[in-house]
This record gives C-alpha cells, sequence and structure tokens, in this order.
C-alpha cells in the first residue's frame, strides 16, 4: 500500500479546496496517484467548494449556547434562505456556538482549528464547513461572534433565526428577557446617550444641518423670513437629542409598556443592565441583484464591440 504524506494531502486540497480528510481518503483509495485522487474528489465533490468560496453570503442564521453565565451568539452566512433550514447546515451553526462557549477561540480562524466532526468530514470544524459547501453546494461562512464571560448573568433571546440578542446584567431574569426582546424590536446602538458612537452622533447632526439649509433656501424662494443662526442651532441640536434618546437603551420607551422608558422598568424591579449585543443577520452585507436586462445589453455590447 502507498504511503499518504501530510505533503501528498496538502497539494491535492490545495488543488481541489477539500477537507482534509477527503484528501486523505481519496489518496488512499488511489493508491497515492494524484490525478486518480483528483478525480473521485471531483466524482464526489464536484468543483463546489472552490467555486462556491468566491460567492456572496448574505442570508443565514444566528444561534446562541450558554450555560450558566458563560455564553456565546455567532452569526453563521449561506447563500439563500433555503439552506438555512438544512438540518446539516443548523447542526454546523450550533455546534460552532457551543465550541466558542467552550473553548474561547481568538477569532473565527482560531474558530475553525477546534475537533469536530459532522457528516463524514473532519477533523475540524473549518474542514466540516469546506465538506459542506461541496455537499450542499452553498458558500457558507463563519462570519462574527462573541463570547460571554464577565461574570454577569445573561439573558438570550432569538426571534426567529435571523436576530439574536445578548444582554449582560444583574437583578431580574424576567426583566433581562424583556429587555432582550427589546432590544431585538427597537434595536438601540447604546446603552445611553452618552455612548452613541461619535460617527453616529456626527451624521445625525450634519443630516440636520443639512435639513437646515433646505429649509432656509426654500424660506428665501417664497420670500419668507428666514430664521436666526442661534434658532438654526437650537433646532440642530434638538434634533441631535431626540435622535439620541430614539438610539440609547435607557432612553428609549419600554415596549411592553409605553408609560416607562426601559431604564425606569430596570429600576423598578431593581435589574442593571451591563452590555447587549444585537446580531441582525447579513446586516452590513451587500446583496448582489441579478440585472437580467443589463447582462444582456452588457453582453449585446460586447459582441458589437468584437465584429
Amino acid at each position: 500500500m502507498a504511503t499518504i504524506t501530510a505533503s501528498m494531502v496538502a497539494e491535492l486540497r490545495g488543488k481541489t479546496d477539500a477537507p482534509m480528510m477527503e484528501c486523505k481518503r481519496a489518496l488512499t483509495e488511489a493508491e497515492g496517484n494524484m490525478e486518480k485522487a483528483e478525480e473521485l474528489l471531483r466524482v464526489k465533490l464536484g468543483s463546489k467548494a472552490g467555486k462556491a468560496a468566491a460567492r456572496i453570503t448574505a442570508e443565514g442564521v444566528v444561534v446562541s449556547s450558554s450555560e450558566g453565565n458563560v455564553g456565546a451568539l455567532l452569526e453563521v452566512n449561506c447563500e439563500t434562505d433555503f439552506v438555512t433550514k438544512n438540518d446539516s447546515f443548523l447542526a454546523l451553526a450550533n455546534a460552532a456556538a457551543a465550541l466558542i462557549a467552550k473553548h474561547n477561540p481568538a477569532d473565527v480562524a482560531a474558530l475553525g482549528e477546534l475537533a469536530y466532526e459532522q457528516d463524514g468530514f473532519g477533523p475540524t470544524l473549518e474542514d466540516v464547513r469546506k465538506g459542506l459547501i461541496g455537499k450542499i453546494g452553498e458558500n457558507m461562512t463563519f462570519r462574527r461572534f462573541k463570547r460571554f464571560d464577565t461574570g454577569a448573568q445573561i439573558a438570550t433571546y432569538l426571534h426567529g433565526t435571523r436576530i439574536g440578542v445578548v444582554v449582560e446584567f444583574e437583578g431580574d431574569d424576567v426583566a433581562a428577557k424583556d429587555v432582550a426582546m427589546h432590544v431585538a424590536a427597537m434595536k438601540p446602538v447604546a446603552l445611553s446617550s452618552a455612548e452613541v458612537p461619535a460617527e453616529l452622533v456626527a451624521r445625525e447632526r450634519s443630516v440636520a444641518a443639512a435639513k437646515a439649509a433646505e429649509d432656509a433656501a426654500v424660506a428665501t424662494a417664497a420670500g419668507k423670513p428666514v430664521q436666526s443662526a442661534e434658532i438654526v442651532t437650537k433646532r440642530i441640536e434638538g434634533g441631535v437629542q431626540k435622535y439620541l434618546k430614539e438610539v440609547s437603551l435607557f432612553n428609549q420607551t419600554f415596549v411592553k409598556n409605553d408609560k416607562q422608558t426601559v431604564e425606569q422598568m430596570l429600576k423598578a424591579v431593581n435589574t442593571t443592565v451591563k452590555g447587549f449585543t444585537l446580531y441582525v443577520v447579513g446586516e452590513g452585507i451587500e446583496k448582489k441583484v441579478d440585472d437580467f436586462a443589463a447582462e444582456v445589453a452588457a453582453q449585446v455590447a460586447a459582441a458589437k464591440t468584437a465584429a
């Protein structure tokens, strides 16, 4: 029997993008013949993994794992909503979340190196991911995660599979769960107004100033009095303060009681929220929109140029 070396496995993996163990099995079956092993992999997995790796993954799921005060929140992406219901994909996502909570990997690359086997693929999570790309035929990626282990209590809320929230708190479990649901619904960007990122405040101030300038131009064109610079400044700052209250958790009106803010609700039950994390599937990822008419027009133009 031919000896299968690590360098042979690495070479075949580089050619096919197939999982390491699949490469080793193919080489063993082919008795070390590289071309035959590559052919075996093409038959089994096709070139799906390599081709899929470049495709946009804007769909996916948010999953969580927790035990006591230790937990994890993870977003795993794929290309279509159909795959988010695939049992193998969901098993991979939930296993990854559990691995994060247990092993505390430094980043996505370190997560992929953790030991895990599924559906005949392994021995690492990354090998399983690549194997499932070939099996399912879609790209899938571990996009982001956060691990929680600060000693604070944690409350988790998943809205289906597309929105996930973890709240770090001290106090009442029910109140914390309600806050997690509130965050999923109202999507605050910070705990308090003072913690809203400076770039968001600057953007809101710029928008308010542009609106004030537009109003002044309309008034001038209509021959109406234009507000003084002092009044305009107050209007702009008033708009900014309104925005800060709308996007800061403590200042938001509590979704289950519009007579109190979240901060007032928490105070009433002697509960302190120390932080929250909100993941929304695909947030910030530019989805590809196919324009068939534009594609045909481009092909026609290219044909004319070639002629």
